[in-house]
């Protein structure tokens, strides 16, 4: 009887060792983690290999694979060394996780773009260049915006400054505000030139007049019965 126990309590110790060594095994894919660790411009990440093999045309893919044409080296911790910005890896990495592009508002598309293109994810490569032209069309349709000027001048001046007018300066109205001195026998007038200019993508400066503020002071002008248009 005590024979017939030990063997059997051995039996199923054997047993044990067999079934927990196999569940090891499974869980790392015979031998091999599936988790990888990658050193993007001295930033860790750390994803699946299910995540990296999303796109087989990849270089991430064959990276995943421990592809030998590959001359990838390894830091001191066994992660991957890529030598790339670290700040747009974030959202293509995210995309192969779950397939959609999320940018902050800061990060251009154009950076995400740049590593797409790197790592040679297709479909990401696409969707970020129909982002672009969709933004870009956007931006081509916006109405335009116009920046005035009020310059005041005498009737010497005119001429030359209508002629001289550049950087995008364009005239658009003249008004006479009366006569300011007398030059021999003839009287010298004054007048108000309103001058535009587009704005592309650009805020009002410092020196520029708002629309409405030209509009108003030049009603203001021309409602004078003294004023003169010409």
């Amino acid at each position: 009887m005590a024979e017939n126990s030990s063997d059997t309590c051995g039996s199923v110790y054997r047993r044990c060792l067999t079934h927990s060594t196999g569940e090891k095994t499974q869980s790392t894919s015979n031998g091999v983690s599936k988790w990888v660790r990658l050193n993007v411009g001295g930033t860790y990440f750390l994803t699946t290999r299910q995540t990296l093999c999303r796109d087989p045309k990849s270089f991430l893919y064959r990276l995943s694979q421990a592809d030998p044409e590959l001359d990838s080296d390894k830091d001191d911790t066994g992660a991957y060394l890529i030598d790339r910005d670290p700040t747009y890896f974030g959202p293509v990495l995210n995309y192969l996780r779950h397939g959609k592009l999320v940018l902050n508002r800061e990060l251009a598309e154009e950076g995400v773009l740049e590593e797409a293109e790197f790592y040679n994810i297709t479909s990401l490569i696409k969707l970020l260049k129909d982002k672009i032209r969709e933004r870009d069309c956007k931006t081509s349709q916006a109405p335009v915006k116009h920046v005035y000027r009020v310059l005041q001048c005498q009737e010497e001046e005119l001429t030359q400054m209508v002629s001289t007018m550049s950087d995008g300066w364009k005239f658009e109205q003249l008004v006479s505000i009366g006569s300011s001195y007398n030059y021999g026998n003839e009287d010298q007038s004054e007048f108000l030139c309103v001058v535009s200019k587009e704005l592309h993508n650009q805020s009002y400066g410092p020196n520029s007049e708002p629309s409405e503020k030209a509009k108003v002071r030049l009603w203001e002008q021309s409602s004078r019965p003294s004023s003169g248009n010409y």
